[in-house]
């Protein structure tokens, strides 16, 4: 019996879902393990239920499919992405992710049939994701050369007015990937918020050290300069560095 494919269903309209849920229903190979409704929430289900393929939508507040599918490639067990949109549009954006196929509302029974084979087809032999992919790494693109750092050497982060910089082991490095995206995509490797504006490596945290009106510095180990920890995040964090 051949192994079922685990499904991840991504749309904020619940009809939108249903619908492809009903649809998908008639294939026997896809299992249906999830459903999410938002970017964030597509991120941390794919860590939580590890499905093989994700039937992702384009056009979502807060963080798009775009941005999302970005995410999902930076898991250590990336799922195929299927993008499911109104848009014709983004076509192109999409298969420079890697994309299985690109499916536009309202679906077409015909082609989802192929697109459920091409699943097939992609789980039977290595996927381009899988031969094309720096392992782990994360690609920061900056002054138009490309570079590929491995999480474990990046100490923390900040974002720092329009820029989002690096500090690692091996230099500082700028981006316009926004904070937020970053964070979701190092979720998996160790990184914590301590700050609207800071994510730290909690592997080289080595100091927390009170301050004033319940907030904390935190020193970062190598690195001279004190990071203030907001009190929101202060609970939080003195539980992720205790266990």
């Amino acid at each position: 019996m051949e192994q079922l494919i685990r499904t991840l269903i991504v749309d904020d309209e619940l009809y939108s879902r249903d619908e492809l849920k009903h649809l998908l229903g008639n294939f026997p190979a896809i299992q249906i393990v999830g459903e999410a409704e938002s970017g964030q929430e597509t991120i941390m289900k794919a860590i939580q239920l590890q499905p093989d393929v994700v039937f992702l939508d384009v056009e979502m507040p807060k963080m798009n499919g775009m941005s999302t599918a970005k995410a999902l490639m930076e898991l250590k067990k990336a799922p195929l992405v299927v993008f499911a949109t109104a848009y014709p549009q983004f076509a192109v954006e999409a298969f420079r992710f890697n994309a299985v196929d690109y499916l536009l509302k309202p679906y077409d029974e015909g082609q989802l049939k192929e697109t459920v084979n091409r699943i097939i087809k992609n789980r039977s032999t290595p996927t381009d994701a899988e031969v094309g992919k720096q392992s782990g790494k994360l690609a920061i693109e900056t002054e138009g050369e490309i570079f590929y750092i491995e999480p474990k050497d990046i100490l923390y982060i900040y974002r720092d007015d329009k820029w989002t910089r690096l500090i690692t082991n091996n230099g500082e490095f700028e981006t316009k990937i926004p904070l937020k995206e970053l964070e979701v995509r190092l979720t998996t490797f160790g990184f914590f918020r301590i700050h609207k504006s800071f994510l730290v490596n909690l592997d080289y945290v080595t100091r927390l050290t009170p301050w004033f009106n319940g907030a904390y510095q935190l020193q970062i180990e190598g690195r001279k300069e004190m990071l203030s920890v907001s009190r929101n995040y202060v609970k939080a964090l003195r539980t992720r560095l205790e266990i």
